[in-house]
């Protein structure tokens, strides 16, 4: 049985910087924690650090750095570095512990840490929790000693690592040239890998989203705000649109025509593709429970099956192991391709998104829409202490709303696992429904918020 969490949820710990839970020390603390977890053996233990743009990155990184220490290890700085890169170098650089310092595509005031293995993958909920509560705990006298503390010290050519690891999941002796690429980095961790890389495979690149100034990240741009990208591929002319999210493990396109692809319709194209060239894993492609039904029939027409699993790439992953998928991912963006990441990466799968545009010769229009997605409707209703979807109005309505969609259509109401919201989504075929079940869940909710 997996331990209570208080700090970690879905992807970390996450939330306003300079408050609890993302304070100096609590960081400070979980550096200790962690680091004398994955403390094993008389060797010199190594973490590697990375952050995205958040001003409040210096803060964070000061306190990690400074517990990692004290309890022994050395750390390796890269500075501002996609999440995937992270999970990379972790493996490639054979670090006991790699950590990375992003709130993803929350605002700027916002921060978060997010913990991986040295198989680049992300931390158990067991693994958490066993972390959390050594946190509780007096590690004073479990600290290292004068003459072990660790070391601390800079990776210069991260970027260039990571560079080249995304390159390598292009196919050999395919090229981008003659394609202008707009892509929009959210101001965030990607902001100087993501264009290097599609340039250097001899793209056009118009970048926006790539001047960080600490306060900007994902604010009206990247992934979370694609209006920008749409926008700027038809103002320039260009063949594709890339949005990547502030930490970049999310992506989403915009065709030629500067309309928008969703993760589900990018899922579609990778596993169909990766079908037809015999690279799929097995037949089974996993997504979550957010997951538009429409991708679900067309993979079945496909000789596909699509798995679901709760929301979190983390969970992705997890299933994806225990099948032997190599195809995975969110409609949110999330793209895991095991075949090249242990997590989600946007410029990865951006990249094999670019590979079918440039084998078949047809434009992203073309080339991207791979099936009619059922009408989807998602509302988000923040709330206050304690969460409203335990309240039995919320259950009555619930099985109303249910019994209205059949088993044409789909109800998921569930908590944010990073901020203070209820998520309601609903699909059906009949759009005019979808939007009176929204609309009566929602009331419901509200009416709770507001008697208490």
């Amino acid at each position: 049985m997996v331990k209570t969490r208080r700090l970690f949820g879905t992807d970390g710990i996450r939330g306003t910087a300079n408050r609890f839970p993302m304070t100096v020390e609590v960081a400070q603390k979980l550096g200790q924690a962690a680091g004398l977890r994955f403390i094993q053996g008389t060797h010199r233990h190594s973490v590697l650090l990375g952050k995205d743009t958040r001003l409040s990155g210096y803060m964070i990184e000061c306190a990690l750095v400074s517990g990692f220490l004290s309890a022994g290890m050395d750390v390796t700085l890269v500075g501002p570095m996609p999440t995937p890169a992270i999970a990379m170098l972790t493996r490639s650089l054979r670090a006991d512990l790699g950590v990375m310092i992003s709130a993803s595509h929350n605002p700027y005031g916002d921060n978060g840490i997010k913990l991986f293995g040295p198989d680049g993958f992300k931390l158990s909920d067991e693994t958490e929790a066993g972390i959390e509560e050594d946190m509780g705990m007096d590690l004073t006298d479990r600290l290292a000693a004068p003459d072990q503390i660790g070391r601390a010290s800079r990776l210069n050519d991260a970027a260039g690592r990571y560079v080249e690891n995304a390159k390598s999941a292009f196919p050999r002796g395919l090229r981008l040239d003659g394609l202008r690429i707009v892509i929009d980095c959210a101001n965030g961790a990607a902001y100087r890998v993501a264009p290097t890389a599609l340039w250097e495979l001899g793209a056009e690149v118009v970048r926006i989203g790539c001047d960080p100034d600490g306060i900007n990240i994902n604010e009206g741009c990247g992934s979370t705000r694609p209006e920008a990208l749409c926008a700027a591929v038809l103002r320039h002319r260009a063949d594709i649109g890339i949005a990547l999210d502030g930490d970049a493990d999310r992506v989403l396109i915009s065709d030629e025509k500067g309309r928008l692809i969703d993760g589900d319709q990018i899922l579609a194209l990778i596993s169909t593709s990766w079908a037809r060239q015999g690279r799929l894993s097995g037949r089974h492609i996993v997504a979550t429970v957010m997951s538009n039904m429409g991708l679900e029939r067309y993979l079945h027409t496909q000789g596909l099956e699509l798995v679901r699993t709760a929301v979190g790439d983390r969970y992705v992953v997890e299933k994806m192991r225990e099948l032997g998928a190599n195809v995975g991912g969110e409609q949110s963006g999330h793209m895991v391709l095991s075949d090249f990441a242990t997590t989600g990466d946007g410029l990865i799968a951006a990249l094999q998104v670019l590979a079918e545009v440039v084998e078949t010769g047809r434009p992203a229009s073309a080339v991207c829409r791979m099936f009619r997605p059922y009408p989807q409707l998602l509302r988000n209703i923040r709330f206050v202490g304690k969460s409203p979807l335990n309240e039995p109005q919320v259950h009555e309505a619930r099985k109303a709303a249910e019994k209205r969609l059949g088993e044409h259509g789909r109800l998921l109401l569930r908590e944010s696992g990073t901020e203070p919201l209820v998520r309601v989504m609903v699909e059906a075929e009949d759009e005019a429904l979808v939007k009176e079940v929204v609309e009566d869940m929602c009331d419901s909710i509200n009416a709770i918020q507001m008697a208490n």
